[in-house]
């Protein structure tokens, strides 16, 4: 049943595309050219001239989405912030093309404006479409609709953990109609669902009960029971999935990699492992550095001659930081404190009140100006714009044997700002705290979390923890 509802689901979607796109360019159009709020004058040319390559868009949309996994089952697979980054790319690729179309066919009259605000229309309207889509099936999956029924197989400790999940997520949509276990007796009762019979009765449930799923929970001594199961449900058309009992012994998401024909499970998932993912953040970085080294050198200026005023010394305080893969790298700031000696700014930590600061250092660390010299190591490829906070090798030597996972945080470049820096967690906080915002960054990065990263650091310009 579930098939023909998510086949049901597609069609919707997709009509409701060709509607967001046909609104998109009619918006673009009546703005452009009957509002006149844009001061431009009105075209020779009617609505049917500007709607006419409709007939290329849509289906040219409609297949990049498609090819772009837009029209996958979302249950599960994707965060929204995924989801809308695929959106842009969409309407960037579809842009491009359609310009290089009317440059081929010599439409040279064809409003490039519109086309502009066409692109920006259908990508937020597109997003704020999937927003409410996701939030409706969410909700209709609260009520028992749009159910995905579950067979599990094995009613032991993982399956009762796996149930716990389930009920815990009714938007999910998932309902578990039994369990098939040889050691429990039909009747045992594991959460609101019970088994229902042994293994070798699956066939029998297959043909009999509603079954859109099969999850297999067994511990890996039942190895051999695995491919007979497989084999049934396949036989049936129904896919299995397997959860491994030694799941509990991975710190985060898995994924699969093959050397050949034999899969890998890795266990830690850093996006920017991926060579396109990573160099797409290179470059955005290079690109924003530059452009604010140029735009703010004239208060970095004044900013060095204020802190050679206020204190003697070096304008730029440089230290030893921990970076991407364990390398250490020089790090730059204005310096904020009085003049040390090596071994004690090596060693002591930065407290409320510290009286190394000067009066213009307590300024600048306050709204962050301090940091501004990092532009430089983010131009040197030490630093990312956004991105865990480097600490010094002493403190990482003991917060690595004091805080597990601590070192993870070095599998991407550090930042200037960072997901814990934006939650509260910069200064003498909670090192425990950081470093779980840390991880889940690490694994969870995508363009739009660094977006509401940057964003979000602007609105904490002042910080009361930066001292």
């Amino acid at each position: 049943m579930i098939k023909q509802y998510q086949r049901f689901f597609n069609l919707i979607l997709v009509l409701i595309d060709v509607a967001v796109i046909t609104f998109s360019l009619f918006l673009a159009w009546y703005i452009r050219f009957e509002t006149n709020l844009l001061g431009f004058g009105s075209s020779e040319w009617g609505l049917y001239h500007y709607m006419f390559p409709l007939i290329l868009i849509i289906p040219m949309y409609i297949l990049l989405y498609y090819n772009f996994h837009l029209y996958d089952p979302q249950r599960t697979s994707r965060d929204l912030g995924s989801e809308a980054f695929q959106i842009l790319k969409v309407n960037l690729v579809g842009v491009l093309v359609l310009v290089a179309v009317l440059f081929v066919l010599e439409l040279t009259d064809y409003s490039r404006f519109l086309l502009a605000m066409f692109a920006i229309f259908s990508t937020v309207f597109s997003i704020l479409e999937r927003y409410l889509l996701r939030q409706t099936l969410q909700y209709f999956r609260s009520k028992d609709y749009n159910i995905k029924y579950l067979l599990v197989i094995g009613a032991g400790e993982l399956a009762e953990n796996f149930a716990q999940k389930v009920e815990d997520n009714t938007y999910l949509g998932y309902r578990i109609i039994g369990f098939l276990d040889n050691k429990k007796d039909p009747g045992y009762q594991i959460r609101h669902s019970q088994v229902i019979g042994r293994i070798e009765d699956l066939e029998d449930v297959l043909l009999n009960q509603e079954v859109d799923q099969v999850i297999i929970t067994l511990p890996l001594r039942h190895y051999d029971l695995f491919e007979q199961i497989v084999n049934t449900c396949e036989k049936h058309g129904i896919k299995a999935e397997i959860i491994p009992d030694y799941y509990r012994y991975f710190p985060a998401k898995p994924y699969i990699d093959l050397i050949d024909d034999i899969p890998l499970i890795k266990i830690r998932y850093v996006p920017l492992d991926n060579s396109f993912r990573n160099a797409m953040k290179r470059i955005l970085d290079l690109a924003f550095a530059l452009v604010a080294l140029v735009i703010l050198s004239p208060l970095m200026v004044v900013v060095a001659v204020l802190v050679k005023v206020n204190s003697p010394g070096p304008v730029i305080f440089s230290q030893e930081r921990v970076g991407l893969n364990r390398k250490n790298f020089m790090m730059y700031k204005f310096r904020s404190m009085k003049v040390q000696k090596v071994e004690e700014e090596k060693s002591q930590w930065t407290t409320k009140d510290d009286p190394r600061i000067t009066r213009f250092g307590s300024f600048i660390r306050r709204t962050s100006i301090d940091e501004l010299p990092q532009l430089v190591n983010i131009i040197k490829g030490e630093m990312s714009l956004i991105g865990p906070r480097p600490e010094r090798p002493l403190f990482v030597e003991n917060f690595r044997d004091q805080i597990p996972k601590y070192m993870i945080k070095h599998h991407v470049r550090p930042g200037m700002t960072g997901w814990a820096q934006v939650n509260g967690y910069r200064g003498d906080t909670s090192i425990q705290k950081r470093i779980e915002f840390d991880i889940y960054y690490v694994e969870n990065w995508t363009l739009g979390l660094d977006m509401r990263i940057f964003f979000r650091s602007l609105f904490h310009f002042f910080d009361e923890n930066a001292y």
